[in-house]
């Protein structure tokens, strides 16, 4: 039996709370995960340019300390997910876990992999060039030096001068922390702890300059229309297929391990609430669906 009293959701309670989310994303209207998406890309991005901002001006303790330059880039940076959590936005890079382990569980079809995958990658995107072009270029806020430089040289330490296997494995260790990041948030009960839960692991992908696919949606277009020497072609055949992949290969070492643990081998077992011993209706739907289809067959 769970205490109530307790502060943290067990794991097996997270594996099925993360479940029952894809499927209501699953469930939502596509108008509507589409506009989500936008919205996260925005607030994904404030993160990003704070980060930016503080990295940029500070190029005094840049020469003296990159480290620590980076590292409190790092630390206001995930404001962006704390926004997008809060909100219950779609982030491609979460929903690369969750629509993996409900799969995985029988509670959607396969294609609903692929096609919330798709309105939530063009959403974020969308929003991410949005807020770089109009609030961030043509508001001329990032304009002035040092923080032209620093928007022109971002761009470029992102998608032009690392090899493509580089940021590639630099997708794996981003999504592995962005998992792990939901995973803490989804386990604390309250807003707080959910703040301070998803922080940390934020904190040290972006200090250590992993690559998270949405993240560079904003810093490398920026870096382009800002006049960095780096093309949208090799934006995309350099940084944005190889940071996507990478993401995704991240986010199935917290979906498998998950799968695994948590989700069982029958599918009573794995739908079952942990603390309420009920299965959620949703998931006995799809299972009963997938029952009647494979006595058809």
């Amino acid at each position: 039996m769970v205490n109530d009293s307790s502060s943290t959701l067990r794991a097996a309670e997270v594996a099925q709370v993360l479940v029952k989310q894809a499927v209501s994303k699953h469930n939502d209207r596509y108008d509507k995960v589409f506009l989500k998406a936008f919205l996260a890309g925005v607030m994904l991005s404030y993160g990003g340019l704070l980060s930016e901002v503080l990295q940029g001006g500070a190029t005094g303790l840049t020469a003296s300390n990159p480290g620590i330059t980076k590292v409190l880039g790092g630390f206001v940076f995930p404001a962006g997910l704390v926004m997008i959590v809060l909100q219950e936005q779609e982030l491609l890079t979460s929903n690369l876990m969750t629509f993996t382990m409900a799969f995985a569980s029988r509670a959607i079809p396969w294609w609903g992999i692929p096609v919330n995958w798709f309105f939530v990658f063009f959403g974020n995107l969308a929003g991410s060039v949005f807020f770089a072009a109009i609030l961030v270029h043509y508001t001329a806020i990032v304009s002035t030096q040092p923080y032209i430089d620093f928007v022109r040289e971002f761009a470029i330490k992102k998608a032009g001068t690392p090899e493509w296997h580089q940021i590639f494995l630099r997708g794996i260790g981003c999504n592995w922390l962005v998992c792990i990041a939901i995973w803490q948030a989804i386990g604390a009960k309250e807003t707080v702890s959910k703040i301070f839960a998803l922080w940390i692991p934020i904190w040290i992908f972006v200090a250590c300059g992993f690559d998270h696919v949405v993240a560079n949606m904003f810093s490398i277009p920026l870096g382009i229309i800002s006049g960095a020497d780096l093309t949208v072609a090799e934006y995309i055949k350099k940084s944005l297929i190889a940071s996507l992949l990478g993401n995704i290969v991240g986010a199935m070492f917290i979906a498998l391990p998950a799968i695994y643990f948590y989700l069982g081998d029958n599918n009573t077992s794995r739908l079952e609430d942990a603390e309420t011993g009920k299965i959620d209706p949703h998931l006995r739907a799809s299972n009963s669906s997938n029952t009647s289809a494979e006595v058809k067959h």
